[in-house]
């Protein structure tokens, strides 16, 4: 975990807000954008030809690692069923 480029707190809470998204992803000009842009160049997160910005495998294993894992909303539904 030293070796990994260190996440200010705020783009901890952007890659949280970015998992949360999900599938509809997160959209440009919000006042979190120089955190996205940062985790797209960390690799965490991706701009996608919509113009909005998803988070990468990459991204997906930092957060379990440092946030905490979640079950996306689609799964937590098929569990419930």
């Amino acid at each position: 975990m030293w070796d990994e480029p260190y996440l200010e707190t705020c783009c901890r809470s952007t890659l949280h807000r970015l998992l949360l998204c999900e599938d509809v992803g997160r959209p440009q000009n919000l006042r979190d954008q120089p955190c996205l842009e940062r985790l797209c160049g960390m690799g965490f997160a991706r701009l996608r030809q919509d113009g909005r910005f998803e988070i990468t495998p990459a991204g997906q294993v930092r957060h379990d690692r440092e946030i905490g894992r979640l079950v996306p909303m689609a799964a937590r539904f098929r569990l419930r069923a």
